[in-house]
């Protein structure tokens, strides 16, 4: 092969003897377009304290877990006609700023996902979140303002728990007195409610469904046919119950804020919500 150093007038001594940190110095000069940057990340505070996951998940006794800053790319996901209509943007976008790639986003608890796109949110376009708000009594839409880095400080209180090898939890019932193991639920399931919510506007339905998602078993009895129908009959307080101690024990950052009508001057607790719009505020 012939060398090419002679017809581009190289002097073979002169090139050995530039420092190969010298020439990359030069090269930058020549093209200052020729720019080398990390995304900066950082450590997000898990609501669950890696308590629900079971050993061998790569947050199981983890505190936090490490996200990169939103870039062009995850906005490109934010827009995306296709994901956007699928209903899996966000789910997308967890997945694309989680910075172990051994971690399943739909793994994530519920709890854990929310403080994740708060933080999320914060890092990319500021805690300030304005959206449009429904009076659920006159119907009247209205602009509500929220501080994201005020809710993402604020955490309830924590009733605490056993929980075993594989993050469930065990909450004895006051009627029937049976002893229920439960699992967290995650991201998965919180697609799979959702798809059912668009079917069946009837949330009775949906929170017997959500009890049979989370119920592990019932006096030590794991067949799934025999605790559904369990579930179907189960007294009310013990349902309530089962739903009340569950939200006691699985904590995440209170996305509840005070919410007064300018025009019926009806006053709700309500909740933010975690949708698309949440990084497209207006």
């Amino acid at each position: 092969m012939r060398n090419n150093q002679d017809r581009f007038g190289i002097d073979p001594q002169q090139q050995e003897a530039t420092p190969p940190q010298l020439i990359s110095q030069q090269e930058e000069k020549a093209n200052p377009l020729s720019l080398n940057f990390i995304t900066p990340t950082e450590f997000v505070d898990l609501p669950s304290k890696g308590k629900f996951y079971p050993e061998g998940h790569p947050l199981h006794g983890m505190d936090v877990i490490e996200i990169k800053e939103m870039t062009a790319k995850e906005e490109d996901i934010l827009t995306s006609r296709s994901l956007l209509k699928k209903g899996i943007a966000l789910d997308k976008l967890l997945q694309s700023i989680i910075v172990d790639r051994k971690i399943n986003a739909d793994s994530l608890t519920i709890e854990d996902r929310n403080a994740i796109l708060i933080a999320a949110r914060i890092s990319g376009y500021g805690p300030e979140y304005v959206t449009q708000v429904t009076c659920p009594s006159c119907n009247q839409k209205s602009k509500s303002k929220f501080d994201l880095l005020e809710k993402l400080e604020t955490q309830k209180e924590t009733l605490e728990a056993p929980i075993d090898a594989n993050g469930h939890f065990e909450v004895t019932l006051p009627k029937t007195n049976w002893k229920v193991k439960c699992r967290v639920l995650n991201g998965t399931d919180e697609k799979q409610f959702y798809r059912l919510t668009e079917k069946n506007k009837d949330n009775d339905s949906i929170l017997v469904e959500q009890l049979k998602t989370m119920v592990v078993s019932m006096q030590g009895v794991t067949d799934r046919e025999l605790i559904n129908n369990a579930i179907a009959a189960l007294p009310a307080k013990d349902s309530r119950f089962l739903r009340t101690q569950y939200q006691k024990i699985v904590v995440g950052v209170d996305l509840t804020k005070t919410f007064s009508c300018a025009s019926c001057d009806f006053s709700t607790e309500m909740e933010i919500p975690l949708t698309t719009d949440f990084f497209w505020s207006k």
